[in-house]
């Protein structure tokens, strides 16, 4: 793996180390998340300047290559037009221009030969760095869905967090109602209405006991009062108001 290829694993690797220790801190978890998205996003930053630089190192050889094809198809119209010029010299019978001619030719041969060469030896290493830009590219597009999912996630964890905080408390204020339960109070206060009716009661059914007797009273006195005129119409001979016939 070259030194290019290894740009992402290395940023990927920072990345990592960052995010295990602000898991190892652990503290407010939505700033937590927070940190990992910012740092992420740095690496993210960082990752496409590489990739940049490396894409434009691409281009770079690419234009040089593409100035030696030039340069190569040039050399090769020099070539034929220096030996075409000979060959029409020599036809003259002017042998000595025609050789100088050919003589051109021959160094613009040479030197077409010479780009044709240095386009060939680059091509690997175009074709390699190429492939290593397509999968530094790859790699970018995987972190920026990473990153993505990262703040999705985070939304998700943050809200589930609220909510478990909020569950805690609401426990929290459940258990310290169960310690002071203020219905505990209403129960004593119930129990103490409840004498206070229970006196009412007690005190009616007094006052009612009363009252009956005094009817008793009155009925007795009522029926000693029958049998003393009756005792006293007996001894007169006289028969009582009331009496029942036999």
């Amino acid at each position: 793996m070259t030194a290019k290829q290894s740009i992402l694993g290395r940023i990927a690797q920072l990345t990592r180390a960052n995010i295990h220790a602000l898991l190892d801190q652990a503290g407010d978890p939505e700033k937590m998340l927070d940190q990992m998205i910012r740092d992420y996003t740095d690496s993210i930053r960082e990752a496409e300047t590489a990739v940049a630089q490396t894409i434009g190192n691409l281009r770079l050889m690419e234009q040089d290559q593409e100035e030696d094809r030039r340069a190569a198809e040039e050399w090769g119209r020099k070539a034929l037009v220096a030996s075409q010029r000979g060959d029409e010299l020599r036809a003259q019978g002017n042998t000595s221009e025609a050789d100088r001619f050919d003589a051109l030719a021959r160094v613009a041969i040479e030197r077409q030969m010479q780009a044709e060469e240095e386009i060939r030896a680059v091509q690997p290493s175009i074709d390699s760095q190429n492939e290593v830009v397509g999968k530094l590219k790859s790699g970018l597009d995987i972190m920026h869905g990473k990153l993505n999912e990262l703040r999705s996630r985070r939304d998700q964890l943050v809200a589930r967090s609220r909510a478990a905080q909020a569950q805690n408390r609401m426990a929290d204020a459940m258990g310290a109602i169960d310690v002071l339960d203020p219905t505990s109070e209403l129960s004593r206060f119930e129990e103490k209405v409840r004498r206070e009716e229970a006196r009412v009661i007690g005190r009616e059914e007094l006052a009612a006991s009363s009252i009956d007797n005094q009817f008793e009273a009155l009925e007795v006195e009522a029926r000693r009062v029958d049998v003393d005129e009756r005792l006293k119409a007996l001894k007169a001979g006289t028969r009582p108001a009331d009496a029942i016939e036999s």
